[in-house]
């Protein structure tokens, strides 16, 4: 390995090392945040819970003198990481937009804001069906008591939230994919029976109540996603 080249690997590493330490500045800062408003978040979080359980014999339990903390601590944990997501993917951009071209520069904004609309929009149809699906969890067995814990709910919600986050971003990856000429509008098409398959599949996955209603809330939207990536990669990529 030439000097060169060793200079510029170390640059690179230099670099990578300080937009880790912005990121990590930019989630403590999101953290402090959200632990300030930490009980309104908690109320949100808990409310379909309230909702779906109504009654002071369905309040959620502690069982450990820590455990109100540990729930305060990955609340903020999680919403300062939602809150700085912004500043990361800036931190991210910079990092790499040097390597890109300048086609590939044209599509990384709207694909930035493609991600995050998707995700919050996952996020927010997550956070309506929650309560159907606990209901249904927490209802298979008539004569059992639901003593749930803190902890394990607040787990559960937090999960849940962010998988129907996640699944909102297929078609980001799909278009991404797409352009990099991994798949074609021709292959879109032809795999459009296994997508109406994953698609329900995963839709009962994710929300395993058994309740028709809730079960399109979910897949009618992610297979609306499919069709219209299908469209823009045969009209806008014309691939």
């Amino acid at each position: 390995m030439t000097d060169e080249n060793r200079q510029s690997i170390l640059s690179h590493l230099n670099e990578l090392r300080w937009r880790l330490v912005k990121s990590a500045v930019a989630i403590l800062i999101g953290s402090v945040i959200a632990l300030i408003f930490g009980n309104l978040i908690k109320d949100l979080l808990q409310l379909p819970y309230d909702r779906a359980f109504p009654g002071e014999e369905n309040t959620l339990q502690v069982l450990a003198p820590t455990e109100e903390f540990s729930v305060l601590m990955k609340i903020a944990f999680f919403g300062g990481a939602v809150l700085a997501s912004p500043a990361v993917i800036y931190q991210i951009w910079m990092f790499i937009n040097p390597a890109l071209t300048r086609r590939e520069k044209k599509w990384a904004i709207p694909i930035v804001i493609s991600c995050t609309v998707l995700f919050c929009a996952g996020v927010a149809v997550g956070y309506q069906t929650m309560g159907r699906g606990l209901a249904f969890l927490l209802g298979i067995f008539d004569d059992v008591a639901n003593n749930l814990r803190l902890t394990d709910y607040f787990s559960f919600s937090i999960r849940f939230l962010l998988a129907f986050g996640i699944s909102f971003l297929y078609p980001v990856f799909l278009f991404t994919a797409a352009a990099a000429n991994v798949v074609t509008s021709k292959q879109l098409a032809r795999g459009r029976r296994w997508a109406v398959l994953l698609v329900v599949t995963g839709a009962a996955i994710i929300t395993p109540t058994g309740d028709v209603l809730t079960l399109a809330m979910l897949s009618v939207p992610l297979y609306a996603f499919y069709e219209i990536t299908y469209w823009l990669v045969r009209l806008v990529l014309r691939k």
